[in-house]
């Protein structure tokens, strides 16, 4: 294989010719193997990192720190990788040390080598075309890093707040088809009182409304950048001009208004904002898993559980149990909100390790945030598409349930007090009775108050004393 070389202040290397990246992305792929999963297996994450590089460019050369040829050459070089080319060579671990150093590289080479091309010279004739002097101009790791991960994780998060509408949808259709079905409502997994499979779902199509309206307002903390910052936040080695510029063409090239940081130092060095987001997405995987594990209880059975409702049959559930069905789908996405939760755990430590003018651990929140917002869309989709959409109901066994039910004891309390109430309930534990039938026998109320009261919709929203 022929090979090219190329150096860096710490010596030499012979690199493959056939690749784009070069001598800094090389020790980077092996000095990092931890996660498996490379920048290329987070096209988003990419496509974001080489926007900013087109942004750079062109500002550049509108400040006049960037000759057109140049800048030219690297924003169609950006363009083609942008289309969704050269993807393969971004090969750097996801989790690195350096800030996020080593992606910033891989990004700079891969660019200037598809340019170098473009203008007609071989990759590595750096003379002619730089990484650090011309892609990377303006810039430092610890702008175009952050700035990338936020980037991003907006267009993620904005697929996500799509993914929850058409979940709350779902959830709101179905509390409207199920709105006549009496259920028992439980607390502590102890019978309560009635309630609607309605008021059941409805209120789970409440959960995603209010977390829609926590991540679009998370989302916005998003689109606030450093870029222009450079190292540390002073700007050095950057035009005054340029951090208007770069966001002005920002927003030609994704669509979105991104504006500069308030304060570019602190913005260098605090990553609150991923903590935020974060925040947002692991109290929505709270709610998503509860939703989740709710839906799992109520399908249980199908004999010998409460059987409320049907969940769809996505596969057998036992190598060795004929028959048996698990609800796979309510379980999967639980398993997907824990690793939210967890991933959560780790944005906080990550960003509490900032230290002085930077925090070296962006790599693992980047790393971490993307996975959340993709687990998380996943987990809304999978929830909404295989199981929402797809469940029935069994009113008939809802209602035995209610019946059948000591809790319904509660309906008495306005009529003959507490007391009297929960001797009936006692007697109705220990033998079997219903506590109607109980009520009767001891003459507390006639048969037709009785049933009045224990008339389902009655219960659903009794009337004092009457």
């Amino acid at each position: 294989m022929a090979t090219r070389k190329e150096h860096d202040f710490i010596g030499e290397l012979e690199i493959p010719d056939n690749v784009y990246y070069g001598v800094q992305t090389f020790r980077a792929v092996d000095n990092f193997q931890m996660t498996g999963r490379r920048l290329k297996d987070y096209p988003f994450f990419v496509k974001a990192f080489v926007q900013i590089k087109k942004a750079a460019a062109l500002s550049n050369r509108d400040c006049g720190v960037l000759d057109k040829e140049k800048a030219e050459a690297i924003a169609k070089a950006c363009d083609r990788i942008i289309a969704g080319e050269f993807l393969d060579q971004f090969v750097v671990d996801m989790i690195q040390g350096g800030a996020g150093t080593s992606t910033n590289m891989n990004s700079n080479e891969v660019i200037t080598n598809v340019a170098l091309e473009m203008m007609g010279h071989s990759k590595g004739e750096y003379q002619y075309l730089h990484p650090n002097d011309h892609t990377n101009l303006g810039q430092s790791t610890n702008d175009a890093y952050p700035s990338s991960i936020k980037i991003s994780s907006y267009m993620k998060l904005t697929e996500l707040l799509a993914s929850m509408e058409k979940l709350k949808t779902a959830l709101e259709d179905k509390a409207k088809e199920f709105k006549d079905i009496i259920k028992m409502g439980r607390t502590e997994l102890e019978d309560a009182v009635p309630t609607t499979l309605g008021n059941t779902f409805n209120a789970f199509a409440s959960y995603i409304k209010s977390d829609i309206a926590k991540i679009t307002a998370a989302r916005e903390a998003m689109t606030y950048l450093n870029m222009g910052a450079t190292a540390i936040g002073t700007g050095i080695n950057c035009h005054p001009d340029y951090k208007f510029k770069v966001e002005k063409y920002l927003k030609e090239i994704t669509g979105v208004e991104f504006k500069p940081a308030e304060d570019f130092i602190a913005a260098t060095q605090d990553t609150a904002d991923f903590v935020h987001v974060s925040g947002a997405l692991k109290t929505a995987a709270v709610r998503l898993s509860k939703i989740a594990n709710d839906l799992r209880l109520m399908n249980s059975g199908p004999r010998c559980g409460l059987g409320e409702i049907n969940l769809p049959q996505m596969q057998p559930g036992s190598s060795i149990m004929p028959g048996k069905v698990n609800p796979v789908i309510c379980e999967v996405v639980g398993e997907a909100c824990y690793e939210v939760i967890g991933n959560d755990v780790t944005i906080m430590l990550c960003s509490e390790r900032g230290e002085f003018e930077l925090n070296a651990f962006e790599p693992g929140i980047g790393y971490a945030l993307l996975n959340s917002i993709i687990l998380l869309d996943n987990a809304m989709k999978t929830l909404c598409e295989k199981a929402i959409k797809k469940l029935t109901a069994n009113p008939e066994t809802c209602l035995k349930l209610v019946l059948g039910s000591v809790g319904i004891v509660t309906a008495f309390n306005p009529l003959i007090g507490y007391e009297k109430s929960a001797s009936i309930a006692k007697e109705a534990l220990q033998t079997g009775k219903a506590v109607g039938d109980i009520c009767l026998e001891r003459g507390y109320l006639s048969k037709e108050q009785i049933d009045k009261v224990l008339e389902p919709k009655n219960m659903l929203n009794p009337q004092m004393g009457k």
